[in-house]
């Protein structure tokens, strides 16, 4: 459709929704725009982009110690690049602060998606007064909810446009049908959360809500993910005598392991539009969910698909998970509510948006 260039930026990808969501949206816009290129740290990512140009750092130095030396690196290739292309426009996706600045310094376009809620980034005044400076001189603001849109426009005056991540429902159910190993026992309550292992997850909420109800119900906890609290999570574990009902293991493929289980609970402090919930509610598992910003109350239709809880309430938690092990006829209409709902988040639909959004600034 056009010479001009797209360059992608994305200077850290680790694993989990975000990345999902930006492999699949920056495939989908190389099969329509002549020449896509990507800025990043990473290397070796050849198998999951194609038709992309992929700029990284040589040396090893770059991919160690950091998200913030992987930020350094690629700003320096955003402006190297950008110095010898000049007929190019951006789409960041992560260090969105110091990509929109490099931009509007060159008088280069860019769009910015924000990928997870305010209040996990914007605590203080200070940072607030700078996000409000720095997102007003984007050409385009993504974000992925109507809260979170919202969220932008209160705290910061910004305007952005709202988004919902492209749900592939055919290959989370592929990818649901492979073969592995039953990791539940029987005769027990089947529980699993799936996300990494930091605060913002918020694991020891889920934890304590467990142990306040470990002696009432036979329960088998499920914790999918790596990060930096697995320390903490696991003494969690040990001082409380949870050993026996919690297992933590790591896998690139978590949907077979969701299709085992009876409840899917997320206890994030924030979020943006957590994938994890689309796809346990493509596989049509109950959920509990924190109902923190920004996300999982528009997913769940405010309570009517789904339990939400109080962001770090974890007695409020072991209730919901009480209602549920009682409640089981009245959380399967939940579930089937949330599951035929899923049309907003159609995956060609939004995959468009994405494209003529892009269409606007190059």
């Amino acid at each position: 459709m056009t010479q001009k260039k797209l360059i992608l930026f994305m200077p850290s990808i680790e694993g989990g929704g975000v990345e999902k969501n930006f492999f699949i949206i920056s495939n989908y816009l190389a099969n329509k725009i002549d020449q896509v290129i990507l800025i990043t740290a990473e290397k070796n990512l050849s198998n999951r982009l194609k038709n992309i140009k992929i700029i990284y750092p040589k040396s090893n130095f770059w991919r160690e110690g950091g998200r913030m030396r992987k930020y350094i690196i690629c700003i320096f290739l955003l402006i190297k690049i950008l110095l010898t292309k000049r007929d190019s426009s951006v789409f960041s996706f992560q260090a969105n602060m110091y990509a929109i600045l490099v931009c509007k310094l060159l008088n280069i376009k860019i769009i910015s998606r924000s990928n997870s809620s305010p209040s996990g980034w914007s605590k203080n005044l200070a940072k607030r007064i700078i996000y409000r400076i720095g997102l007003n001189l984007a050409n385009i603001i993504i974000v992925n909810s109507i809260e979170f849109k919202n969220e932008m426009k209160k705290r910061f005056s910004v305007k952005s446009i709202h988004i919902y991540n492209p749900l592939d429902q055919k290959q989370i159910l592929d990818l649901s049908k492979k073969k592995v190993k039953n990791i539940f026992p029987k005769n027990t309550l089947k529980i699993i959360s799936v996300g990494r292992l930091v605060d913002q997850k918020n694991q020891i909420t889920l934890l304590k809500a467990i142990n306040k109800i470990k002696n009432s119900f036979k329960i088998k906890l499920i914790l999918i993910g790596r990060g930096i609290d697995l320390v903490k999570i696991k003494e969690f574990i040990k001082v409380n005598k949870l050993s026996k009902l919690v297992k933590i293991f790591y896998t690139s493929n978590p949907m077979p392991y969701i299709k085992q289980a009876d409840l899917f609970i997320l206890s994030s402090k924030f979020e943006g539009l957590p994938n994890v919930l689309l796809e346990t509610i493509v596989l049509k598992k109950m959920i509990i969910s924190s109902n923190c910003p920004t996300g999982p109350k528009e997913i769940l239709s405010s309570g009517k698909g789904g339990l939400l809880f109080k962001t770090e309430d974890y007695e409020e938690l072991s209730e919901k998970i009480t209602f549920f092990i009682k409640n089981k006829k009245k959380c399967k209409k939940m579930t089937n509510f949330s599951f035929n709902k899923l049309s907003r988040f159609d995956y060609e639909k939004n995959l468009n948006k994405y494209f003529d959004t892009v269409k606007k600034i190059i």
